[in-house]
């Protein structure tokens, strides 16, 4: 009978051995439950952020799906700190075993199968841990789930081990977890929560991120400091345990309290927000297709259809293919996207914007002060304010949805005026405040907008791009996206076509009211708010250096309006709605902040104008490089006429309008344009050292949203002081390599009034002595 039964039990024991193998094989071949093929275990399907750098390989931004903030870090750029705290906490026989520790799954299975001991710690390793994260499709709801899909990691776990060494798993296993608070893989959470690279982790630090491993949410370390300060101390015991501390080390670390340097992962904060934005939507644009657009939009569409044949970076996503023959991704794809941007240029514009606007906001809000029509004009009927108040309205998202829902107008606007909480932006920091929806649009109408860019005139890289005063609560970019007036900046474009038509600084113009006849017949007579020396002969660069409008005038009846627009547009601007006519001497027209850096930039560069370039090269998630990016380069005007155009534009500086720029402390060779248009609805600022183009523009949210008097209104009040105080700061930084020394290069013997004609057509002979007195 014994017989009998110990030779059943040899069968029944033979039967499950079998049965076991054939259920191993069974999940091998993927008979039973998912197994995935070998590529995908030779090669996991990981979505890696793409990283933003600056020039000086600073990290600007990521780009990434909500969920998937993940930047690849390999094993070599880790801490030993990381790696040792995670063996010892999680798998502190990692290396010895194959993908399953048998003495942690025999102890696992005996006190917590048998014993019940919650405690008792689990039988994971870190390879199963890894084929959870990757291959476990869904997560288990109770106990007996989870015991299915035990053998399924079993094998994944051991096939991973045959694909990959010891390191490349650890490296997998961190690059894959979850930290929480947007913070995917070790370098987002070493950066996220104590604002290091993974290489510069320290002990306590390490020790913190792996005991998160555990249970993420329960030891999260901003909502939980205590709870996860426990945590650490636990993962601390356990790497004096396997030897990576002392005991004194230990002792000494678990004393220590939890501080961390939290740095939220949010696209809508850090440095060159506008810019990063701005360079997403380009790099991720498709072929323009007409039917896409709608009747207002053909000047987009104009604009995007000529990026897609000239620029290489626009669409950049779309023109280029992986290995396997899909296109990039910059969500997924772990690339590296390499910027001309310099992060303390950046630091150093975003810096001056906020110094110069938080003292001119105030001003602003004391002007409009008992003011029923504020933000807007005190002159504009209170008909139109409420027009465009109900225009702004109807374009918010809080408008639509409820349209959406089936509301009424009435019902909308009811909602729109009945108040409740909410936080809004103000210079001194968010606040948090009780206003209605309605209110909240005056409110946000009511603060200054600025667009500013900086670059560099030889290469057109581009050093700082700031979109406007912050891009969590006003998103539009004014820097590349928007166009406003430009009032007298567009000045040096009528000055170069009359140098190119043989006119010269010196010829002289009386100084008095001049009269054109329109396109319709009709005279035109423009007003001039500079009353000096009038009647008096005056030279061109005196009218320059002066801003005249009269003086504008007399050029323009001179010159041909077809012939200016032309010239403009081969400075690079490209908006087709430039009309010819004889008003477009006192810049009507509307032009964005970086087409007009990119045109000043021929200035500086003998006539040469570059076109702005953000990015030099992009690297693949391995570090290969796939694209290069160079200068994009025409010669506008000739250098006889730029050299004439240098000794106006310095003038403007250094006797004219924009001379409130030696204020600041600058001493620098430069040469520069302010711009004031009318009712001071746009203020401009372009200056230009022999290294540096950059230029400003600040006004409000709309051309009726202005200053009423020029007092703050001007472009020198506005602009100017925004420039100056980013050129000083970058002058201030040695380690940039500006130097106010620096002067720009005119040949020996240059006589800009050589030949010059006055406007009887005498010939007057001046030198560089009668021209700058």
């Amino acid at each position: 009978m014994i017989r009998k039964i110990i030779k059943a039990l040899w069968i029944l024991l033979a039967i499950a051995v079998v049965a076991v193998v054939i259920i191993f094989v069974s999940i091998s071949k993927g008979w039973i439950g998912y197994m995935p093929p070998v590529e995908e275990l030779e090669n996991p399907s990981y979505k890696f952020a793409t990283e933003i750098f600056s020039e000086d390989e600073k990290v600007l931004g990521t780009w990434s799906y909500s969920k998937e903030n993940r930047v690849y870090t390999a094993y070599k750029d880790l801490s030993p700190n990381i790696i040792n705290a995670l063996i010892a906490t999680e798998d502190v026989r990692f290396a010895e075993h194959s993908g399953i520790d048998a003495k942690a799954l025999f102890r696992a299975f005996v006190k917590r199968g048998l014993l019940f001991q919650k405690n008792a710690g689990g039988g994971s390793t870190l390879s199963q841990q890894l084929a959870k994260q990757l291959f476990t499709e869904n997560v288990a709801r109770n106990t007996l789930q989870r015991l299915f899909q035990k053998p399924i990691e079993w094998v994944i776990a051991v096939k991973l081990e045959r694909y990959y060494t010891k390191e490349e798993i650890l490296s997998m296993y961190l690059n894959k977890f979850d930290f929480l608070n947007n913070a995917v893989g070790i370098k987002t959470a070493a950066h996220t929560y104590f604002n290091r690279e993974p290489k510069d982790l320290k002990i306590e630090e390490a020790a913190t991120l792996v005991g998160m491993c555990k249970n993420p949410s329960l030891y999260n370390p901003v909502r939980f400091n205590e709870r996860s300060r426990g945590r650490r101390n636990v993962v601390l015991e356990q790497m004096r345990k396997a030897g990576y501390i002392t005991e004194s080390e230990c002792d000494s670390l678990q004393a220590l309290p939890l501080k961390l340097s939290y740095n939220r992962v949010d696209h809508k904060e850090g440095l060159a927000t506008y810019f990063r934005e701005y360079l997403r939507g380009v790099m991720t644009a498709t072929k323009p297709v007409k039917s896409n657009y709608r009747g207002w939009q053909m000047q987009k569409f104009y604009e995007d259809s000529l990026s897609w044949e000239t620029n290489p970076l626009y669409g950049w996503c779309a023109k280029n293919k992986k290995k396997d023959g899909s296109n990039y991704n910059v969500y997924t794809d772990g690339l590296k996207i390499y910027t001309t941007l310099n992060s303390r240029m950046q630091q150093y514009a975003e810096e001056a914007v906020e110094e110069h606007l938080s003292y001119l906001q105030p001003l602003f809000f004391k002007e409009k002060v008992g003011s029923k029509n504020a933000p807007y004009a005190r002159v504009l009927p209170a008909k139109r304010v409420e027009e465009l108040l109900t225009k702004a309205m109807k374009q918010t998202e809080r408008y639509r949805l409820m349209k959406e829902a089936g509301n009424s107008e009435q019902e909308i606007r009811k909602a729109f005026d009945t108040p409740q909480e909410m936080t809004v932006f103000s210079w001194t920091g968010s606040r948090d405040t009780i206003m209605t929806p309605m209110d909240s649009i005056r409110y946000y109408k009511s603060f200054l907008r600025t667009g500013f860019m900086s670059m560099d005139p030889m290469n057109g890289h581009v050093k700082a791009y700031v979109g406007g005063p912050n891009y969590t609560y006003f998103q539009y970019d004014m820097a590349m996206v928007g166009r406003r007036q430009v009032g007298s900046t567009i000045k040096p474009y009528l000055y170069t076509l009359a140098m190119e038509n043989n006119f010269s600084p010196c010829d002289q113009v009386r100084h008095v009211e001049q009269t054109l006849i329109t396109e319709t017949g009709e005279p035109w007579s423009p007003r001039n708010s500079n009353k000096k020396r009038y009647g008096e002969m005056v030279t061109l660069k005196w009218g320059l250096a002066n801003s005249d409008n009269w003086i504008s005038a007399y050029l323009m009846g001179k010159l041909n309006p077809y012939e200016l627009v032309r010239l403009i547009h081969s400075f690079g601007v490209r908006n087709k709605a430039i009309d010819p006519v004889v008003s477009l001497c006192l810049g009507p027209c509307e032009i964005s902040v970086g087409e007009m850096v990119s045109a000043y930039t021929a200035f500086a560069n003998r006539g040469i104008r570059v076109a702005p370039l953000f990015v030099t090269r992009i690297e693949d998630s391995e570090g290969n490089v796939i694209s290069t990016f160079a200068p994009q380069m025409d010669e506008v005007i000739s250098t006889s006429s730029v050299y004439k155009m240098l000794v106006m534009l310095r003038a403007v500086i250094n006797e004219g309008t924009g001379g409130r720029v030696r204020r600041y402390g600058i001493t620098a060779d430069m040469g520069g344009k302010t711009g004031t248009t009318n009712e001071n609805s746009d203020s401009w600022f372009m200056g230009f050292t022999p290294s540096l183009v950059s230029g400003c523009w600040v006004g409000g949210d709309e051309r009726d949203i202005h200053f009423g008097s020029m007092t703050y209104g001007q472009g020198a009040a506005a602009a100017l002081p925004i420039w100056a105080k980013y050129m000083k700061k970058v002058f201030d930084d040695p380690t940039l390599g500006y130097d106010q020394q620096e002067t720009f290069k005119l040949p020996e013997g240059f006589d800009p009034c050589a030949g010059s004609e006055t406007p009887d057509g005498e010939v007057e002979e001046m030198g560089l002595d009668d021209l700058f007195n």
